[in-house]
């Protein structure tokens, strides 16, 4: 029997060898594991690289999304297996979904997509809450060969209106209402709206009546789901080429116009495939979860595709990790269905850590199923990483990947090479990413030194190959600064053992009197306290240091704010990042500003902090939030002016 050092160090030894054979031979390394797929023309050509840096990956291969990820289960006579559980606290339903069920589902929406002149090719407006028919009608999209565009639902009607200009769909599918713990939020009314504001026209719009509230339907031009669908023919899957489009997905873009990042369908499938056994370890029959929406990119790689694709079930939850009911909310999910793995985002913790510093909600439930945890979306800190383990007993896998990439570019592989637990960072690249970090110039900063945070070209499959229809633009944005490399936005670190720490996006570090600083660090630092459950710093502009960090922190329920806890926070940065610093601006606050995926707003309130114009991002989950962060940052002679 071999000891626990011999096997550290025969995962290290493997997955060295994996990332050498992924870096200098990827058309044979991702050959091998695109038999992860059924293909009806298997790929020759592995990676193309004849338009660099426009790369291509199977570039002559021929296969169907939906096939792979639903009629191939049940052919194998694994129909009766469950594909979806849908779980929903703020209605009160659940519903497991078959394989089998899935399969006509899919089929009989995609003869009605078909119906209203929806062909391969055409590109079709998701917005639509947590139900399974969102998740039927990506399927249905990808099974006529389609390009589906998932739009966070309840998003503003003027960002709805910038994404159907942009894709220019045929169709749009929606819903009456969304339902959150405060209530329902009508969608149909900020549809109208943006199709006013648009100057793009769709001709029929499928609107899916929820009993909570019904919408008006305009005539001519929308029409009933259920009517519509329950009249149509099933339709069969289409052929597509691997390097066909399967959806675009919108990330906020800098000059306010959105990125449409695309996903093909041969790179995709091989990439998820690959990683839910690799990454998550979950194989056919496990029931894996992740705690995201199907309007972010989590959503649509761990949701809809990556569990099916392998023959998984997957749990589609429409709540919240507090207040439906309260904070054990997750930790009944996992032991009603039995959940191996378990993905969220580190502020879904910390949510449940503020309610519940002792976890006891969570400790209720039996969750012995649970092989691990995963956390993404965001820095994890190592206060939340610690407390997540000690809560469900479970080794917590922090791990790193973006929008752009559509699946992990850092993770420890529980299910291939697992090596121990660094707190603070995602660990090593898995194979296919070469991560280095990169000087102002371009060089290869030490180890330990901290830097811009690249990716050496050709990325491997299942990430973005372009921007919609806008080629220039994915170039100028992401590989123009350093040639030759993938520019993440993210700056950090590597250590002697090739561990990377992810400790902030690159505008987020910060300049006091030459000295430059990540406000990550702060934030980690301040996290240990026992009274904090979360914590965003960021740079506020002064005369004499240049910049100077200044800390917002929310309490655990419970904690008491006062002189003292103030000056026990500055005294533990003092300690910790030392004197050059210069930590003495902090306060309390009751929430920190987020978008409705999770993530804080640190460059908003950097704004408001400095007095620049502030337009508030479409993507808040709660707009109220930044009159009290406006309020903290008067307390400390910041901020004056008011948010637009």
């Amino acid at each position: 029997m071999s000891s626990p050092t011999n096997t550290v160090e025969a995962n290290q030894q493997q997955l060295w060898q994996l990332q050498q054979q992924a870096t200098q031979h990827p058309q044979q390394y991702w050959g091998q594991h695109a038999e992860l797929i059924d293909w009806v023309n298997v790929p020759s050509t592995i990676l193309d690289d004849s338009n660099a840096p426009l790369y291509r990956w199977f570039s002559d291969g021929v296969l169907n999304t939906c096939y792979n990820a639903v009629d191939r289960h049940v052919e194998a006579g694994h129909g009766e297996r469950i594909a979806i559980h849908y779980d929903s606290p703020v209605t009160g339903q659940q519903q497991s979904v078959s394989y089998a069920e899935l399969q006509q589902q899919v089929a009989q929406l995609a003869g009605c997509l078909q119906q209203l002149g929806a062909n391969k090719g055409d590109t079709v407006v998701i917005y639509m809450p947590m139900v399974v028919e969102t998740v039927v009608a990506m399927l249905a999209c990808a099974r006529i060969g389609a390009v589906h565009s998932v739009v966070f639902g309840g998003f503003a009607a003027a960002e709805l209106a910038t994404r159907i200009d942009d894709a220019k769909p045929k169709l749009v599918l929606s819903a009456s209402c969304g339902i959150e713990p405060s209530g329902t939020v009508a969608y149909k009314p900020l549809l109208d709206a943006a199709l006013a504001q648009s100057q793009h026209q769709v001709e029929h719009c499928l609107i899916l009546q929820r009993p909570q509230l019904s919408a008006e339907l305009t005539p001519d031009r929308d029409l009933d789901w259920q009517q519509s669908v329950s009249a149509a023919p099933l339709a069969d899957w289409i052929p597509v080429k691997a390097t066909d489009p399967l959806y675009i997905l919108y990330t906020s873009g800098t000059t306010g116009t959105p990125k449409g990042v695309v996903r093909d369908n041969g790179g995709h499938a091989v990439a998820l495939a690959w990683s839910m056994q690799a990454v998550y370890d979950i194989k056919a029959g496990d029931t894996f979860w992740a705690a995201s929406d199907v309007g972010w990119v989590v959503g649509h790689s761990y949701i809809v595709y990556g569990p099916l694709l392998v023959g998984a079930s997957t749990v589609l939850y429409e709540g919240k990790p507090v207040g439906t009911p309260d904070s054990g909310a997750f930790a009944r999910v996992i032991e009603q269905y039995q959940v191996r793995s378990f993905f969220t985002a580190p502020t879904a913790m910390r949510a449940i850590k503020r309610d519940d510093p002792a976890g006891a909600q969570c400790r209720r439930y039996n969750t012995d199923c649970l092989q691990a945890i995963y956390l993404a979306g965001e820095r994890c800190d190592p206060d939340t990483l610690e407390w997540t383990s000690q809560v469900f007993g479970k080794p917590v896998i922090d791990h790193w990947w973006q929008t752009e990439t559509g699946w992990a570019i850092c993770a420890n592989l529980q299910g291939l090479t697992p090596l121990p637990i660094k707190a603070g960072s995602p660990a090593t690249a898995i194979p296919g990413y070469q991560v280095e970090v990169l000087d102002e110039v371009g060089e290869q900063v030490a180890a330990n030194q901290s830097g811009a945070i690249a990716i050496k070209l050709p990325l491997p499959p299942g990430t973005l190959p372009t921007l919609w229809g806008n080629d220039q633009r994915y170039i100028d944005s992401y590989l123009s600064r350093y040639p030759g490399y993938y520019l993440t936005g993210d700056a950090g670190y590597l250590d002697d053992d090739g561990y990377l720490y992810v400790m902030s996006r690159l505008d987020d570090i910060i300049n006091v009197a030459g000295h430059r600083l990540s406000t990550g660090r702060f934030e980690e630092v301040l996290a240990q306290h026992p009274s904090v459950a979360e914590v965003a710093v960021i740079g506020v502009a002064d005369k004499l240091k240049g910049q100077l960090p200044l800390g917002l922190v929310v309490l655990k329920a419970g904690a008491i704010a006062d002189q003292q806890l103030d000056a026990d926070l500055i005294g533990l940065v003092r300690e910790q990042v030392g004197p050059v610093a210069a930590f003495k601006l902090v306060t309390v606050v009751e929430k920190l500003p987020k978008t409705r995926s999770g993530k804080i707003l640190r460059g908003t309130m950097r704004q408001m902090a400095d007095n620049k114009p502030v337009k508030v991002p479409a993507t808040i989950e709660d707009p109220a939030a930044l009159e009290l962060i406006q309020q903290a940052l008067a307390r400390l002679g910041y901020g004056t002016q008011s948010v637009a």
